[in-house]
């Protein structure tokens, strides 16, 4: 196995030729699916799919000067805002800190990750552990009470609506779509622009209640055969930087995966240093 067959099969993977752009919701929705996560715009350097490339269909494209006239960045802007609000996918700040969109079969495998058994009313707990910021807690008490709510209700009903509140809303609202607790399923453009948020349980009940019996090392498994069957190779340090994993739990995941013949561990690839895991 060499570099270039590798860099090869991960571009026709993640659409970065012409002839593979996508062109519909359809299409879009399959891609998510066939790499199981991908970012909406930015491009990771752990080599994760991007949308924006899938559609215009080549890598690291340039961001033109007048973007609200490209029919690129126009179809994945619609894109991202239509498959999630067809709950078709999950969409939110999940790796990194990053949006990403993230097929529904995988994603009980993340909340296991993130939230174990815990259900959205555990919340509390998280705080008083000191894992929870207190205006996440105020917001998600503010969600508990009443949910979904638009954006301008929710920094009402936890009064910061200021402008001088913007960024702390903005970094607990972060916190909670990292942390799974809350989820954007809306953005409305008329007669303003603005999200509409709910409690991540009660918009996909099925997958967070799949997740919470999901035991961990399981998930560990099924996120990383799912994105090395979309990226086709990566690294054990790379799997545990993306997905906040232990080093050992990485570890002892390819081992098992590696034994089910779904993985091949410690590949040697000519023009590369080091080992890697390629997908079987």
């Amino acid at each position: 196995m060499t570099a270039e067959i590798l860099q090869r099969r991960r571009g026709r993977a993640f659409r970065r030729l012409p002839a593979l752009r996508l062109r519909s919701e359809r299409a879009a929705l399959a891609f998510v699916e066939e790499v199981a996560v991908c970012s909406t715009f930015y491009r990771f350097p752990e080599g994760v799919a991007c949308l924006w490339e899938a559609v215009v269909g080549r890598e690291s494209p340039r961001w033109p000067r007048r973007s609200h006239h490209d029919m690129g960045i126009g179809l994945t802007w619609e894109l991202k805002d239509s498959l999630p609000a067809k709950k078709l996918v999950y969409y939110g700040k999940l790796l990194r800190s990053r949006p990403v969109l993230v097929a529904l079969d995988v994603f009980p495998a993340f909340y296991a990750l993130a939230r174990g058994r815990q259900r959205a009313r555990d919340y509390r707990e998280e705080y008083a552990a000191g894992r929870l910021s207190h205006t996440a807690r105020r917001l998600m008490d503010a969600l508990a009470r009443e949910h979904p709510q638009y954006t301008r209700g929710l920094r009402a009903n936890t009064f910061m609506l200021e402008p001088s509140k913007t960024r702390e809303f903005e970094r607990a609202m972060a916190e909670l779509q990292q942390g799974l607790w809350v989820v954007k399923t809306e953005e409305r453009y008329e007669p303003t622009f603005s999200y509409r948020w709910d409690l991540l349980e009660a918009w996909l009940p099925e997958a967070t209640a799949e997740g919470r019996r999901m035991r961990r090392e399981i998930a560990v498994e099924r996120v990383i055969e799912r994105y090395v069957r979309g990226a086709v190779y990566t690294t054990e340090r790379i799997l545990a930087r993306l997905f906040s994993l232990r080093p050992e739990e990485v570890e002892r995941a390819v081992s098992r995966l590696d034994a089910t013949k779904a993985l091949r561990a410690g590949c040697e690839v000519a023009g590369w240093p080091g080992r890697y895991i390629l997908h079987a």
